[in-house]
């Protein structure tokens, strides 16, 4: 149970690409585990299980 992933972006580039299914498609989200630490700006989300 807990935190499987998080799926971040900036929140600069998330802007330029206008949303995040376009921001998705340029592939601009990453894909970060447990030991990531987040940085100013960053736009998560996170993936959980119950």
């Amino acid at each position: 149970k807990g935190f499987i992933r998080a799926e971040v972006i900036n929140w600069q580039k998330l802007v330029e690409a206008g949303s995040e299914a376009k921001a998705r498609e340029l592939g601009l989200i990453r894909t970060e585990g447990k030991d990531y630490v987040i940085q100013d700006g960053d736009v998560c989300n996170f993936l959980v299980n119950k």
